[in-house]
Order: C-alpha cells, then sequence, then structure tokens
C-alpha cells in the first residue's frame, strides 16, 4: 500500500474475507499468543483456517496467490468480535494489511487498529457484499481510500469506477489524518515539554531521569 504525505489518501489492492462474526481467536489463535513480541504474528494470521493439521494449506484468501501483497481487509458484519487482544489487528498488519473495510466491528478491534494507524471504515451491507464479489472476480482492481472524502473509490478489473462513501468514528478519522493516532509518537515528540512540566511536580522528585 502506498500513503500519500497527507496522510489521508491510502491505496493498495483488496483481499476479501467473507463472513459475519470472524473473531478474534479465528483471525489469530490464542497459541501463537505465547512470543514475546508481535514480530512473527503475521505468518499465523487465520492459522488454523489457512493450514490443516498436517500444516497443508487449505483454500483461503491469505493462501490465494492472486491477493498476495494486498494491503486492505474487506470482512463483512463484526468484524473482530469475542476478546480484546490487541495481537489481532497486530497480526493482520504484520501480513501486510494497512486498513480494514467492513459492515461493521468490534468496539475494541477498532480501537485497536487505530492505535495502530489501521483504519476500520464501515460500509452498508450491500456494498461491502458489491466490494468483495468484484474483488473475487478482479484481484487487480485498485482501492483508493480518501479519509478525509469518506470514500473508497474502486478501480480497475476492465470495469467502471465506483466510488463508496464509507463512515467511522470522527475522532479516529481526525486522529488518522493528523497523525495524532500514534500517542507515543506524540509524546516523544513532547519530550522536552514533559520533563519541564514532571521537574515542577513536587511528588516527582528524587525520580532518577533517563
Amino acid at each position: 500500500m502506498s500513503t500519500d504525505n497527507s496522510r489521508s489518501i491510502l491505496k493498495g489492492r483488496g483481499v476479501p474475507v467473507p463472513g459475519d462474526d470472524i473473531d478474534t481467536d479465528r483471525i489469530i489463535p490464542a497459541r501463537f499468543m505465547k512470543s514475546i513480541s508481535f514480530a512473527e504474528l503475521g505468518a499465523h494470521a487465520f492459522h488454523d483456517e489457512r493450514f490443516d493439521g498436517e500444516g497443508g494449506p487449505r483454500e483461503h484468501p491469505f493462501n490465494d496467490p492472486r491477493y498476495a501483497g494486498a494491503s486492505i481487509l474487506i470482512a463483512n458484519r463484526n468484524f473482530g468480535c469475542g476478546s480484546s487482544r490487541e495481537h489481532a489487528p497486530q497480526a493482520l498488519m504484520r501480513w501486510g494489511i494497512r486498513a480494514v473495510i467492513g459492515e461493521s466491528f468490534a468496539e475494541i478491534f477498532s480501537g485497536n487498529c487505530t492505535a495502530m494507524g489501521i483504519p476500520a471504515l464501515r460500509v452498508a451491507h450491500d456494498r461491502a457484499q458489491r466490494l468483495i464479489e468484484r474483488i473475487q472476480r478482479h484481484p487487480e482492481c485498485d482501492l483508493h481510500i480518501d479519509l478525509q472524502a469518506r470514500t473508497v473509490r474502486v478501480s480497475g478489473g476492465g470495469l467502471d469506477e465506483e466510488t463508496l462513501p464509507f463512515d467511522m468514528p470522527a475522532g479516529d478519522r481526525q486522529g488518522l489524518i493528523s497523525g495524532d493516532w500514534d500517542t507515543t509518537g506524540v509524546l516523544l515528540a513532547n519530550l522536552e515539554a514533559i520533563r519541564r512540566t514532571a521537574a515542577g511536580l513536587p511528588y516527582m522528585g528524587g525520580f532518577a531521569r533517563g
């Protein structure tokens, strides 16, 4: 996926993962959550749906070579339900996903996505289905997400260009546009101001400074 300098434009190809109520345990099975970091989780995204008990590949969009390099996941209703594990969007991001489009999302999953800089865009049922079916027929289609305009433009595959409106919480959208979703980055950028404030607080005295 490419990102425009304004942070509000994202471009890439789609990978459809149709179905309602796809939960976090399906996205990343709990046994893969024992690692110290998130670095290796991408290889295990949808593991039990992608591989059989012997490790052989099953039929799944994440195994389909037509979607190799895709960066925008398209789902249906209540995607990311189940537990609050951050590992689910972490696994998707490390597989290569940079945005998710669906009919609806579990609130905690959506919040975790935003905290990682991944837009979770909500579209109506008929539009989600149309998008899934178009990409299943034409995986080479390009998707152009405009967070400012709140639209997804679909082009390619020998079909007419189509623009679909999406919805998302206003605070999440603005944070992604401005870059304020990266709370660690905001803190680091204001480190000296934080130190000055901390130095004036009587209960902060006596602590070692790194």
